[in-house]
């Protein structure tokens, strides 16, 4: 088995900074990115004296924002931000998120230090990867909410990140007016498009190095319940990290979700997902017409993995790619189905897991085994990344283990497709069938390969280079 520890992060984090100051002597000769990087910690807020992200405090606050670039601007094809001196942005936003989740690592914000957590390849064909995170099962904040309702209304007075602490934020993150993005240092919200900010916040109980969530318009109280503004605001910022190593999740309840408050999670993985090396057969479909779905995105199906799912691509810009999948998700939770979302590819790829793991534990039909594994089965695990709580069953992890787990999470196939049509007609599109109304799908030689997305230099780095 290959096992590796993070390694490296120090030197790769003085890299980081000497990226951004670079960005920043750019900036002042008039470069995409505004502003100086001088994070200096944040005055206390007048409010409840917690300088936390209520409305008591957060008004008065300043804090760092970066601009991704318009939403008009943005195709669906890998973009940089134009320099007269060639800067790339790989990454400012990369470089920026790292070195600021490093530095409220050295701060001492987080439950564990999840750097000393091994992690392992399962040999075989799939490459599952398993995790051994002891801490996050003893210091996670546990669940307060049903699992059997999808749409639960936000509850005040259960946790949600209104009462985390502002150390805990790396930077908001809001539209620019421009084709550029921007790095503004201690902006007052005023000078926000929003008076309820989009927040990057640590994730405190971390699966990886890098490990954020991404709160959409903090004050607002939204409950787990997704939209098109906040899958749209998920996919630029997949965009704007320009790394297919960063991809970003999203739980619905009933999936896993553990708070009531609207959020995506994020992180690097210097390694490929083992859904991303699934294959996949792509679904014939047209509008509720019969006609080519003028969006140009298409819609596949996963073969020859654990747990069933649909993989959305293309659209000519970012909106129509999240548009049409926002449609589904809306569709899945107004009727209590619940699901996971992976953004992958730098926004290029959503997956979507609809699951009946709760449903199927409340009713005693999973077995005693995978229950005592005690692994929650959310978008990471689904993904093919497990986190395990016990040395022994590390120690012990196959695939014929990890195939097991994660098709405990599947939807039947009988179920699947009966689900996989309301996705598809809700999203605009249905099945192409032939005269003898037979479904009309991709012959078996167009069977398509994910791409598997390769080590960046920067990525590398976290990964033991027997990996690579």
């Amino acid at each position: 088995m290959m096992r590796w520890r993070m390694r490296g992060t120090k030197t790769w984090n003085m890299e980081s900074e000497m990226r951004i100051e670079e960005a920043a002597e750019q900036s002042e000769k008039g470069g995409p990115l505004s502003g100086e990087y001088d994070l200096s910690d944040n005055k206390a807020s007048p409010g409840c004296g917690r300088n936390c992200l209520g409305s008591c405090c957060l008004p008065a606050s300043k804090l760092p924002v970066y601009l991704f670039k318009k939403d008009g601007d943005v195709g669906l094809e890998h973009g940089v931000v134009e320099s007269s001196e060639g800067v790339s942005e790989i990454s400012f936003l990369h470089n920026l998120l790292l070195g600021q989740w490093q530095d409220r690592m050295n701060r001492g914000l987080f439950r564990y230090d999840v750097t000393d957590c091994q992690t392992l390849i399962i040999p075989g064909h799939h490459g599952f990867l398993a995790q051994l995170n002891e801490g996050r099962h003893l210091k996670k904040r546990p669940t307060e909410f049903r699992v059997d309702q999808v749409l639960q209304p936000f509850d005040e007075n259960k946790f949600n990140f209104k009462k985390i602490g502002q150390e805990e934020v790396l930077f908001m993150f809001d539209q620019s007016v421009d084709h550029r993005s921007h790095f503004l240092v201690n902006e007052s919200l005023e000078n926000v498009s929003t008076a309820s900010p989009n927040v990057i916040a640590i994730n405190v109980s971390p699966i990886e190095y890098g490990h954020v969530l991404l709160i959409p318009r903090v004050l607002d109280c939204f409950p787990q319940r997704i939209d098109h503004q906040s899958l749209r605001l998920a996919m630029h910022m997949a965009k704007e990290a320009t790394d297919p190593f960063f991809r970003l999740g999203y739980n619905s309840l009933g999936a896993f979700a553990t708070i009531n408050h609207l959020h995506f999670q994020a992180y690097y993985l210097a390694a490929p997902f083992p859904v991303e090396k699934a294959t996949r057969q792509i679904i014939k479909t047209v509008d509720c017409k019969g006609h080519q779905c003028p969006q140009g995105v298409s819609v596949s199906e996963l073969f020859d993995y654990p747990v069933r799912g649909l993989v959305f691509e293309g659209g000519n810009t970012i909106r129509d790619l999240s548009d049409t999948v926002a449609n589904s998700l809306v569709f899945l939770q107004n009727n209590n189905i619940p699901f996971n979302v992976l953004i992958s590819d730098c926004g290029n790829n959503i997956y979507l897991f609809p699951q009946w793991f709760a449903e199927r534990q409340a009713l005693g039909e999973v077995s005693q085994e995978i229950l005592k594994l005690q692994v929650n089965p959310a978008v990471w695990e689904i993904s093919g990344h497990i986190v395990l709580k016990s040395k022994v069953d590390f120690d012990q992890a196959s695939e014929e283990f990890a195939w097991r787990l994660l098709a405990e999470v599947s939807l039947s196939e009988e179920r699947f497709q009966e689900v996989k049509a309301w996705v598809l007609k809700a999203a605009g599109m249905r099945e192409e069938v032939n005269a003898e109304g037979i479904n009309q799908v991709q012959d078996d030689d167009e069977m398509v390969q994910n791409i598997v997305p390769t080590p960046s230099c920067a990525a590398s780095q976290l990964l033991h280079v027997d990996c690579l």
